[in-house]
Order: structure tokens, then sequence, then C-alpha cells
């Protein structure tokens, strides 16, 4: 059972998650049963598989609820699926490794060693249980096990070996040997590396086409700038009669191979907000994804977080909370979000051993497709800042396309940056790139298409942007540079700079063929 379009429209975020709640609980306790309601058991651990004995914490239960008994299996019928890392807030020293369960298991547990013979550390996992009715949305009366474990004190630079089991189920053992995965953990010292992002995946032959050649490029960790899954079809916030739970499972499994070892660091997206689970509509969100708790307000805001790489200094931003197209999460934080994005980037400029910062969320401030262009809430909120404190890149999803701007200062071309070019951010303002062909339909753009191999430039693009009233406000735009109608990712490689020298971020832009679409540089001198 949705919410019917005509309710929804003037609903908030936290009143369609009431309106449901309320509703699935008056049809069970008509039909003489309890409410099943979905929840994030609470029992974490923390891990230092470096250590003799790991740390225990709680981890933050969003809602207090039920879910419904399950008798348990034979653990050694069940095998884990669905293995995902992400970082803490020190990927020197953190990490996150999440996995799935089809059914309830016991004791479920993770092993970690620096050798794959040496799984010593048998470490208690934290269960998330989220149960999805019957009638909310297409789905079936579903419930869903994620399973976590904070592995904290690793040592900088190193490889770990990790596997993931329960009773009946253990990855120590000599037949299980393949169920292995691995993760390495940041240097210490700053040196090269690579990173890659995307948004807007969803579930396609052409989403695993991009996870099978972003592994190709060896990465470092992985920015998915939101819209992960679409289970929440509708994208508004509210659960239409297409929702359907069981499509995290596919994407899960689809994303494992990339996943399990190079950490799939999210922000979240329109099609994210999932009303059923907790009234911010993040509760399924958290469930999946143990995300770094430093940003302003992580029990309402989960998706906000920084963390630092080399010498590079990455944010994820909620523009659910800023946006005007899509309302249901407007002014969330009441203005948290943006005063921690103005401290965090100021900090950040000020030290001398970050020379980059990259910025991931998901609406553009600019793009100009048919289906979505450009959000204003974004351009009213943060762009004010990029500029401020000099941001060095800004990677959106949102419109499913690639999209990539010369350098923009107060809304206009600062710099052009042909393909090839180099951008200045000290002097030439931001480049915005919109990296939404990861896997779901692509949109179209209002003129012809732009790459590399295949430059058609134009004087300029009449689109529009959303305003603050959600009306579309025609625009005529310059800053268009680069248009790419196909599936894509982003790569780009980090070099820092020697004293005195330039560092550099190299953007590519590849389509799921591996042909190269985009390139250009941004630089900057060290300090």
């Amino acid at each position: 059972m949705g919410i019917p379009a005509h309710v929804a429209e003037h609903l908030s975020m936290a009143e369609r998650h009431e309106y449901l709640r309320s509703a699935f609980t008056r049809r069970r306790l008509l039909g003489g049963g309890a409410v099943a309601a979905g929840a994030i058991a609470a029992g974490g651990v923390l891990a230092d598989p470096a250590a003799a004995t790991p740390h225990l914490r709680p981890a933050p239960s969003l809602f207090p609820s039920t879910t419904p008994a399950t008798e348990h299996v034979d653990g050694a019928l069940v095998a884990p699926i669905g293995r995902h890392l992400t970082f803490g807030a020190d990927p020197r020293t953190e990490m996150r490794v999440s996995w799935q369960v089809p059914v309830a298991v016991r004791r479920p547990f993770i092993r970690i060693g620096t050798r794959p013979w040496n799984l010593s550390h048998r470490i208690p996992a934290e269960v998330r249980t989220l149960h999805t009715p019957a009638g909310v949305g297409a789905s079936p009366d579903v419930t869903q096990y994620y399973l976590h474990a904070v592995l904290e004190r690793l040592h900088p630079g190193t490889t770990y070996y990790y596997g993931v089991g329960h009773d009946g189920f253990d990855p120590a053992s000599p037949h299980l040997a393949g169920t292995l995965g691995t993760f390495t953990t940041a240097p210490q010292v700053r040196g090269r590396f690579t990173f890659t992002a995307f948004g807007d995946q969803g579930i396609s032959y052409h989403a695993l086409q991009n996870d099978s050649l972003i592994l190709a490029q060896n990465p470092v960790f992985h920015l998915h700038a939101g819209d992960i899954c679409y289970a929440d079809a509708s994208g508004q916030g509210r659960p239409t009669d297409d929702y359907d739970a069981r499509l995290w499972d596919q994407f899960l499994a689809q994303t494992e191979t990339v996943a399990k070892q190079v950490p799939w660091m999210v922000s979240y997206g329109n099609h994210d907000m999932e009303a059923w689970y907790s009234p911010n509509g993040y509760g399924g969100e958290e469930a999946r994804f143990p995300l770094p708790e430093n940003g302003p307000d992580p029990k309402n805001l989960p998706g906000v977080y920084s963390f630092e790489y080399g010498n590079t200094a990455v944010i994820s931003l909620d523009a659910n909370d800023v946006s005007y197209e899509i309302p249901a999460n407007l002014n969330l934080s009441k203005g948290k979000q943006t005063a921690w994005l103005e401290l965090r980037l100021k900090t950040l400029r000020q030290r001398r051993d970050i020379d980059f910062i990259v910025v991931f969320f998901h609406h553009c401030a600019f793009s100009t497709t048919n289906q979505h262009a450009s959000e204003g809430g974004v351009r009213d909120a943060w762009v004010p800042l990029f500029e401020r404190y000099q941001v060095d890149l800004v990677v959106n999803g949102h419109n499913h396309v690639y999209e990539r701007t010369d350098a923009i200062k107060g809304g206009a071309v600062a710099r052009q940056v042909p393909i090839g070019g180099t951008a200045r951010p000290e002097t030439d303002g931001v480049v915005y790139v919109t990296a939404g062909g990861a896997g779901k339909s692509l949109y179209g753009f209002p003129v012809p298409d732009s790459y590399e191999g295949h430059e058609k430039p134009v004087e300029s693009v009449v689109t529009y942007a959303w305003d603050k009233d959600g009306h579309k406000v025609p625009e005529t735009v310059h800053w268009s540079r680069v248009r790419f109608t196909g599936y894509s990712f982003v790569r780009v490689d980090v070099d820092p700079a020697h004293r005195g020298g330039t560092a550099t971020l190299s953007v590519r832009a590849l389509a799921e063929n591996g042909t190269e679409v985009d390139r250009f540089t941004i630089a900057r001198k060290a300090r």
C-alpha cells in the first residue's frame, strides 16, 4: 500500500513515514496481530585485528520495533552474500565490512588477518534487521538481515584478508577459502592513488559492466553519488506500487565483486529516501551502509560525512536537505548541514597537508538535461561556499548522463576548460561533473552531444533551473563544455606535489566499453 499521490505531495518525509506506520498498525490490530516494523537491531562491535581483544560498542537504533520470529536454519546451508566495504573517518586505521544473509543465522562473525592462512581473529558481527510487510510497495512480506563489523586500530598501508561467517559456515575452513576477501588501508605517507565515481546505478547489465571496468582501474575507493539501488522507483520519498525492497538483494549481489575489496562510499539521492523505515527516510540505508559518523548530525543526516586519503579530503553531502525540485526532506537539517560544510571547508583549506577538496552529492548545481537540469537549492546553499573555499572538484549524479562544465565562478564561465585542458581553482573557479550514467536508463540533452573525438561545441544551451517554489526557471547558459549520452564513470588520478611543485587531479570519463570521452586536469601549487 503506497500513499495516494494527492496526499503524498503535501507531506514531508516524516509525515509520510507516520502515515504508513499508522496505516499498517491499524491493519494489523484489526487483523488481531502486532505490527512488525523495520528495525536496526543494536549490538554492534568495534574490532581491531591487530590487537588481542576487540572493542565493543552498541550501534545506534533509529526507531524501536519488533521483527517477526524466524526459525534459524542449519548454518551450513546458508552462504553470506553481498559483501561491501566502507571507510571509517580515518581510512588509514578504520574499515567497515558489511554483508547479508538470506535467513537468520546464529552467531555471525568476521575473521581477519594479514595472511589468508592465518585468520586468527574471530570477531562477533552486528545484525541490522529490516522488515517490510506485504503492502508496502510490490514486495511480499520480507525480512532482510544485514551484518556489519567495524574494524579500528588497523595498520596503515596494510593488506588484510577477511572472511565472514556464522555457526556452520566458517571461512577459515579449507573448502571455504574461495570466499575470502581483501582490503588495503590507506598509507601513512602521501603518494599517488586512483579513485572512481559515478551516480544513479540501479540494477542492469550496464551497471554490471561499469562495476567490472571500475575494478580494472584498481581504485583505492569509489564514490557513489546517490540513487543507489532504486528499490523506491518513485524518487519522491514515498513507497509506490512498484517499491520492492528485494531489489537491494540483487543490487548488493551485483556490486559484490568490486565492493568486497574497494570501499564503496555512498551519498543519498532522492531514490534513497524510503519512507517506511524511519522518519527521515534513511533507516534502510543505515541498515545497509555504515558510514563515518563525523558529520553535523549522524542521526538525521547519516549520509553527511568526510574522510581523508593522502593529500585529498572528500566530503559527502545530502542534497535532499536543500532540494527545491523534490522537497520531501527540504530543510531537514535546519541549516546544520550548510553550517558544518562551511566550517569543514574552512578548516581543510587552512591545512598544509591537504591539497585537494572533492565534494560529492546527488542533485546537480549545473546540468542541462531535459529531465532534471540544475538544482537551485544547491546553487543557493552551497555553490557560494564551493567558490569561497576553492573546492577543486564537485561530482554529482541525478541526471543520467555525463556532463562537465567549464570552471564556474559567480554562475558564469570564469575560464574555459576544453577537453585536455587545465583548471586552477585558486583563480579559475570550480569544475562540476555530472556522472549519472552508472546504469539506469539514460536522459537526453537539448543540444547535441560533444565529447572527446566527437566534439560539437555550442555557444549556449537553453535549459532551466529549479526555484524555491518548485518551478522550472528558463535560463541560457554557456558553461556546458562536454556532454555524453551514454553509460560511463569517472576515474581520478591524484598526484601529490613535491615541495614547491604542483599537485594534480587528472580526471577522465570512461564509457562502459572503456573508451575515453573526456579528460581534464585540476592543478594546485603546493604550499
